[in-house]
Parts: C-alpha cells; structure tokens; sequence
C-alpha cells in the first residue's frame, strides 16, 4: 500500500493519507494509549517512542509526536 503524508500547519503533526476509507463516519481522536482498547491499530501507533496523539479521519490518519524527528518516526510509523 502507497501512503502519502502530508505537512500540517503544526510541526508535531503529520498527516497519513493511505488511499482508502480509514474511518466509515466522523472522527476519532485519542489522546494516550489508555484510550486506543478499541482500536489496535491506535495502539500499534502508540507503541512507535514519540508518538503523543492519533487521530483518525474518513481518508486520513493525523499523528502527533511529542519527540523525535518525522524522518527517523515515518519509516516505524508506516510499517
């Protein structure tokens, strides 16, 4: 799968845009892994060192990072 990733307007976020539908309606924001039980892949993501937020979208995931640089976090975070 291709996924592209797109800047956001602040520097701790970026924006995973994996060409398929990610969330069937409205959003879902999780702010710390002691909210991702129902969803493994949230938890996947929180498990990546830096990682601070997940947000996921109709055709988009948003991450937060509280450390760390987005060129050493993407390769981990889009595996």
């Amino acid at each position: 799968m291709f996924i592209q990733t797109e800047a956001m307007p602040d520097p701790s976020s970026l924006k995973f845009l994996p060409g398929r539908t990610v969330l069937e309606q409205g959003t879902l924001d999780i702010r710390d892994k002691t909210e991702t039980a129902n969803s493994p892949l949230a938890k996947r993501l929180f498990d990546i060192a830096g990682v601070s937020a997940v947000s996921f979208g109709p055709d988009h995931i948003t991450i937060t990072k509280s450390a760390g640089e987005w060129q050493h976090l993407k390769p981990a975070l889009l595996s």
